[in-house]
């Protein structure tokens, strides 16, 4: 038997973005998505909790609907729901940290749910800023530059790179 998790991902994961079915899916999911995101963000204070059917209901979603939205939100989240193994009755909190979340947002290229206009009263402009750009940066490959011939060796012999280390990888 499948868990909640499980059926979502099955469901979900079909559906190619690049067919006219997949796009009715996803973007039916994304309003769905985004619109949870409208109500939790009006009051980021409080602390949503109950089953995951109860919220389901709450949101306007189907619960397999719903476990998607969970799977989404969990790393966000000040304590994790237990994704893997819950079922209709398993309770949940939707306790979120703001920056966690809006850095996570920005991670997925969610532009429609970070670009949101409640994020205004909830962060600054320049800490979204801060957010988005470390989030980028973090996938950033930085190499050092590579030793000119006439450099000095960085092993530190004192030889020119070309006499030394170059020489060895030849």
């Amino acid at each position: 038997m499948s868990t909640l998790l499980e059926t979502w991902r099955d469901e979900a994961y079909k559906q190619d973005m690049n067919t006219k079915a997949g796009q009715i899916y996803w973007g039916a999911y994304f309003a769905e998505e985004k619109a949870v995101y409208e109500q939790l963000l009006k009051d980021p204070g409080t602390v949503v909790k109950g089953t995951v059917k109860e919220l389901a209901e709450r949101y306007n979603m189907s619960v397999k609907h719903f476990a998607g939205f969970l799977d989404g939100i969990n790393d966000s989240l000040i304590t994790p729901n237990p994704i893997e193994e819950m079922t209709e009755d398993t309770e949940v909190s939707l306790g979120f940290d703001t920056e966690k979340l809006y850095y996570n947002m920005c991670e997925a290229k969610a532009d429609w749910l970070y670009e949101l206009p409640e994020w205004d009263a909830i962060l600054t402009p320049e800490k979204r800023k801060e957010l988005f750009l470390t989030q980028r940066k973090s996938h950033t490959i930085i190499r050092d530059k590579k030793p000119g011939r006439n450099d000095p060796c960085p092993c530190g012999s004192g030889k020119k790179y070309k006499n030394c280390c170059m020489r060895k990888e030849q």
